[in-house]
């Protein structure tokens, strides 16, 4: 089993900025891929970003490409979504989501979930 536990949400002003962290704790394995997902009010979940164990390999939603940053930390079990020059339409509850194997965008693939954070951005 494996627990996901996301921070950093809140409200921010277009063109602000917010970082997201999401802290994996239990039986993690070291060929893990880490993925950020929302969902706004009204809408269909989406993928936003993965990360490969390594870092050394990630993949973005073309709505967000250039303006947000995924990383991780390892020895911290942790990833983080680095967001900058945010727009209203990023308003949506934020998750963090892990599988292994692979790194692909299909959110069906991704085996456990946190809980989500709310990232509000006004105008």
């Amino acid at each position: 089993q494996v627990h996901l536990v996301e921070s950093g949400g809140g409200l921010v002003q277009a063109g602000g900025s917010l970082r997201l962290s999401c802290a994996a704790s239990g039986r993690t394995f070291g060929t893990n891929v880490m993925g950020w997902f929302r969902q706004a009010p009204g809408k269909e979940r989406e993928f936003v970003s993965a990360i490969s164990w390594s870092g050394g390999v990630t993949t973005y939603a073309a709505s967000v490409r250039g303006r947000f940053t995924i990383s991780r930390n390892n020895a911290k079990n942790t990833v983080y979504l680095q967001m900058s020059s945010l727009k209203p339409e990023d308003t949506a509850l934020y998750y963090c989501a892990y599988k292994v194997g692979i790194m692909v965008s299909t959110e069906s693939t991704y085996d456990y979930w946190g809980q989500g954070t709310q990232v509000t951005v006004s105008s």
